[in-house]
């Protein structure tokens, strides 16, 4: 793999600024004359992922699916995930969040996901299922009459889109909000709600949360394939199991269902995940209080069980693991039986938090359990196996073991769990963060017992051999992208969960450069790019400062706090282009902006400006910085000091999602927006004089994302980079003219949904830039 620097310059463009004759706007199927190559920052992963389906014919044919990332297929030659949804459409950018996948084991080129981002009025699109006969490459869509929720709570439940494997023409979906179990018999092409299917689930976390009050409904079906059974689980604590004897002609509940899978502590339990054993019959159900994947349990007593069912007695069996160090289980989160050894299963808890998640095995049916690790004494622990984060170092979080919480874990959110059914040593699982594995699993069972007695009858270590594992997510790339700072030979990026990262080699994952930060805003000094600043929601007792670096990213030192800034006040902060002054808003509607003149050791309040105003520094006059709240724009002559309404008119008053300006031009700015509201002013809006007079750019329909490269000529103006619709056209387009011409420079197959509200471009690569995507995309010319 040719590894992808910022050292080489990609020659400048041989036609200059103005030498386009006439207006060119790009106009639907016109590209820019210049191919792109696309490629990602690399970090690995940085999500969650709460789906690994290995198909049970075909070895080595493995997908994963993300919450908010796309769909992936295991490429085993490389040992890394090749991403099969990046084709998604702005206008469909819930195809990036895939709720579920099957992969057909008879057909086995077959492969469908069940796709939508969220069920409740955030998002006003229906779910889908993507249909594909050639492993992901590319797909078919079958649209569906309700949402789905990819990024719902429940989402690593499951799976909810299943083959049935003894007519791989039928498919089932199980739904969320009551709209109950649907049915394909063409191979994914058409769907129809099962009518015959009496229960469409009850289970809501919050009635009084927008996010938490949907049904969870239907979160997974199984298939007993001794007795020719379905199974349906229901979240419906007093009806959680149902099945078919029929084909699916009629259901019925599972006699004894509910006392089996409830909680004998009084608490709401569902079934959460299932696996069938078909050689000795049995049906493995874990179950949980919450559908996940944030919370595992309650408080107080257990959360969870492991419920057995005989498929051909009825016989309901608790095989839930005894113990866990130090606590009650909190409820469970993936289950996994080994099809080459059927005895063997194993589950993992959900969001065990301290010291770290729990993975059970046993290669008796249940009967027995043995933990990934265990407790020698409160503050030390032994394990099974090593944790390998090599080529992910952020994976420590910044942090160091401390006892017997380690600062690289097992894992958080663990619900995507599955061992190979062709290598009983290959396991693969997700996390919140990343996909760990390993090829050596059997020597687990090896290995004995992990604690002892000595003489005294204290608790011992026994030595054991250790395994490995490590890191599984290479390819796979989904971190939120909040701002990029893009200084030439350095890419510095603030990213939402993962903080951030300052980046020399695109093509190599760094440590973050803040810990317990959320990554938010980034600025540098247009005098001197090693000065950077940044902010982040911080949820601790340190909350409320900014953040800086004088040597462009490579160390950073925090400001004085502002005092009575809330948990996640990241806000938006600028440095002027000298570097005299530190100007920050904070997201907060009772702080206004403040100035710094001292590099953050004190602040001030700024004179002129609401709470929450988004700012900017001017590119060249290191005394001028500018802002913009509810359709007004303000300026500042003496660096952020104070602020005056320039007066502009025609400024769209409301989604607006960010303002930029031009470097190495003095009062060029550029605003973008994107209204869905016919009388509010939408488009790219471009100012010459600070921002007293602005103009719409012609043919710019809307405007989510600007920023700004290096020019094609010498003299021409900084290359422009926006995502925009042009013409009609939605993509990722390029000016080199100041912005009288517009060309696409991304195709169809390269799309990445609701990509591109942060866009930059290589201040000393022309043509290379930088977009928000799932991760950070990267495209150069070719």
């Amino acid at each position: 793999m040719r590894r992808r620097t910022f050292a080489a310059s990609l020659g400048a463009a041989a036609v200059a600024a103005g030498a386009l004759p006439g207006t060119a706007f790009a106009k639907p199927g016109r590209q820019c004359p210049d191919a792109y190559t696309w490629n990602h920052v690399r970090v690995n992963c940085g999500g969650f992922v709460p789906g690994i389906i290995f198909n049970e014919t075909e070895p080595n044919l493995i997908y994963a699916r993300t919450d908010v990332g796309g769909a992936y297929r295991w490429q085993e030659e490389t040992r890394t995930w090749k991403a099969l949804t990046d084709w998604a459409p702005r206008a469909k950018w819930g195809y990036q969040y895939v709720v579920s996948m099957a992969s057909d084991p008879v057909e086995t080129n077959r492969v469908y996901a069940a796709v939508g981002a969220y069920t409740i009025s955030w998002d006003g699109n229906n779910g889908a299922i993507l249909y594909s006969d050639d492993k992901g490459d590319t797909w078919g869509i079958a649209e569906l009459p309700f949402k789905q929720g990819g990024n719902m709570p429940g989402r690593g439940m499951g799976e909810r889109l299943v083959v049935n494997p003894a007519d791989n023409s039928e498919l089932y979906l199980g739904t969320p909000s009551g709209n109950g179990l649907w049915r394909s018999k063409d191979y994914g092409r058409t769907w129809g709600k099962v009518e015959e299917f009496p229960n469409p689930g009850n289970f809501v976390i919050d009635p009084n949360n927008e996010y938490l009050s949907d049904n969870v409904g239907i979160p997974w079906i199984d298939f007993d394939q001794i007795g020719g059974k379905i199974y349906v689980g229901v979240a419906d604590p007093a009806d959680p199991l149902y099945v078919s004897e029929d084909g699916g002609a009629t259901w019925q509940s599972v006699p004894g269902a509910a006392a089996a899978l409830g909680d004998a502590d009084g608490n709401r339990t569902i079934p959460k995940q299932s696996a069938v054993d078909n050689t000795n019959g049995y049906l493995y159900v874990i179950t949980s209080h919450d559908p996940g994947p944030y919370n595992g349990g309650p408080a107080s007593g257990r959360g969870g069980k492991l419920m057995r069912l005989s498929t051909q007695t009825g016989e309901w069996t608790d095989v839930t693991p005894p113990y866990n160090p130090g606590r009650p289980i909190p409820g469970f989160g993936g289950l996994t039986i080994d099809l080459q050894n059927p005895g063997t299963i194993m589950a993992s808890t959900c969001n065990n938090w301290g010291p770290d998640e729990i993975l059970f095995r046993s290669k008796d049916s249940g009967a027995t359990w043995s933990l990934s690790w265990d407790l020698v004494s409160e503050n030390e622990r032994t394990d099974r196996f090593v944790m390998d984060s090599t080529g992910s170092p952020w994976l420590s979080w910044l942090g160091t073991d401390n006892g017997a919480s380690y600062a690289v874990k097992h894992g958080w959110m663990i619900e995507g769990f599955a061992i190979d059914p062709h290598n009983s040593d290959r396991i693969m699982w997700g996390t919140g963060a990343t996909v760990w594995g390993t090829e050596n699993l059997t020597q687990w069972d090896a290995q004995g017992e992990l604690i002892g007695e000595n003489e005294a009858g204290e608790r011992v270590a026994l030595p054991i051999e250790q395994f490995t594992v490590g890191v599984r997510a290479e390819g796979i790339e989904m971190t939120a992208v909040r701002d990029l700072a893009a200084l030439g030979g350095t890419l510095v990026s603030a990213k939402g969960d993962v903080n951030g990262f300052v980046h020399t080699d695109l093509d190599r994952a760094e440590p973050m450069f803040r810990k317990d930060w959320s990554g938010f805003s980034l600025d540098y000094a247009a005098s001197d790019r090693d000065i950077v600043v940044a902010t982040g929601d911080v949820h601790s007792e340190t909350a409320g400062h900014v953040t800086f670096s004088t040597d462009r990213g490579q160390t950073w030192q925090d400001t004085t706090r502002l005092e009575g800034s809330p948990n996640g006040s990241g806000g938006v902060v600028a440095i002027t282009a000298d570097a005299s002054a530190i100007v920050w808003s904070p997201n907060s509607a009772t702080i206004t902006p403040v100035y710094s003149t001292d590099l953050g050791k004190t602040w001030n309040q700024v004179q002129g400006l609401p709470a929450r105003a988004r700012v900017r520094s001017d590119r060249v006059d290191g005394s001028v910085v500018y802002a913009y709240s509810g359709g007004k724009f303000f300026r500042s002559t003496d660096a952020g000091k104070t602020f005056t309404d320039t007066g502009a008119t025609g400024l769209p008053a409301e989604d607006v999602l960010d303002f930029r300006v031009a470097p190495g031009k003095q009062g060029h700015v550029w605003l973008c927006g994107r209204s869905s509201k016919a009388e509010v002013p939408k488009g790219l809006f471009r100012s010459t004089d600070g921002g007293t007079t602005w103009s719409r750019v012609s043919g710019v329909d809307v405007a989510v994302g600007v920023g700004f490269g290096k020019a094609a000529s010498r003299k021409g103006y900084p290359a422009i980079y926006a995502t925009a619709t042009v013409a009609g056209q939605d993509g990722f387009f390029r000016s080199i003219d100041g912005g009288t011409s517009w060309y696409r420079i991304n195709d169809d197959a390269h799309q990445w949904g609701s990509a591109g509200e942060v866009i930059t471009g290589d201040p000393e690569i022309y043509g290379r830039v930088y977009l928000s995507a799932r991760g950070i995309v990267y495209g150069d010319i070719a």
